[in-house]
């Protein structure tokens, strides 16, 4: 089976919502709800990923519905609200550790990703996706990478203090607000020095711009898709790919069907050949150097042909039939995350 390095999931987000003493247990054993478990994800191959910390609001309104291209924009988070779920999840995350007897483990190196793939481990990164648990004086950031923090976007799909984030928009350019704020470009610049990746997705394209500007690390966007084949704000333009391949960063193809289908459509019922012209696309612009994996399980509607962790030899097929060699596989599925990995973090 083909190991599988996932560059975004929202599971930690989805075992807190539970509200239950046993959560980590939940995933360990497998819950069957959702789309990510830990025995769908050694179904599935999938040897590690990124984990994202999301504080989530009381007023978003995700497009759950076909017809719904584009939902309400969200508001702000306040920091001690979403520091508090932060909280919660890490230690939802550390009872995971505690409780797998060693089948899941913390990586904050790329030697300790390899480490884990060697020894058939799930090795975790931990990601917070929009940084409004950070205080806006950054500091409290130390606190978080003494905990694993090893990646951050610094916006979801709303505005906080370091910048703003694209609202989902079908159609639309992802050039729909202002850029990172001096507290923004501080937080870039501070991550940079702690060796902390800066993930660029929901960003809009004036922040991304700002990231690049800024930035001495490679462009990074874990989760989001090619502009070209799907016209969301959410979608990378071909210039913003060629900025992520100029710095050999990465793009984490994104299963969410309305960030995938030329249409824009919540639809389950997308065939999987969509999901190999965003790849062609992103290759033929990044580099197949720069394009891997970015789910979104827990987080999104994918296409019905994978339906959770356990379907990922689908796409793998998906990709053989489109006449991608091993070593083209390789990269896209594990081994482009880990050669960014060690350049942003060192070997």
């Amino acid at each position: 089976m083909v190991p599988i390095i996932d560059g975004h999931n929202d599971v930690l987000l989805r075992l807190f919502e539970k509200k239950s003493a046993r959560a980590a247990l939940d995933f360990i054993d497998g819950d069957g709800i959702g789309q990510l478990d830990l025995p769908r994800i050694r179904s599935g191959g999938m040897v590690g990923g990124f984990f994202a910390i999301f504080s989530p609001g009381h007023d978003e309104d995700l497009p759950d519905d076909d017809e719904d291209l584009n939902p309400p924009y969200a508001g702000a988070l306040s920091q001690r609200a979403a520091e508090r779920a932060a909280f919660a999840m890490l230690d939802i995350r550390d009872q995971i550790f505690a409780q797998s007897g060693g089948a899941v483990m913390g990586c904050t190196t790329a030697k300790a990703l390899r480490d884990a793939m060697a020894m058939g481990r799930l090795g975790v990164i931990t990601h917070i996706e929009g940084a409004e648990a950070i205080k806006p004086d950054l500091s409290n950031l130390r606190d978080y990478y003494a905990r694993g923090l090893r990646s951050i976007g610094p916006v979801w799909s709303r505005p906080n203090v370091f910048g703003s984030g694209v609202p989902f928009r079908f159609p639309s350019s992802p050039d729909v607000g202002a850029g990172l704020t001096p507290e923004g470009e501080a937080l870039v610049r501070e991550c940079n020095r702690m060796r902390i990746m800066v993930d660029c997705s929901h960003i809009t394209e004036r922040g991304f711009w700002d990231v690049v500007r800024v930035s001495s690390a490679p462009i990074v966007a874990t989760h989001s898709n090619a502009h070209a084949v799907a016209a969301s704000s959410r979608n990378l333009t071909d210039e913003q790919l060629r900025a992520i391949g100029a710095t050999r960063g990465m793009v984490g193809l994104n299963f969410a069907t309305g960030f995938l289908r030329p249409d824009g459509r919540w639809s389950t019922k997308t065939d999987l050949e969509v999901m190999i012209r965003h790849l062609d696309h992103m290759m033929s612009v990044a580099g197949e150097d720069c394009v891997g994996l970015g789910s979104d399980f827990d987080g999104a509607r994918i296409p019905e042909a994978i339906h959770d962790a356990s379907g990922l030899p689908h796409l793998v097929e998906a990709m053989h039939r489109a006449g991608y060699g091993t070593a083209l596989t390789a990269k896209i599925t594990h081994g482009n995350w880990l050669r960014v990995l060690e350049e942003t973090w060192g070997a």
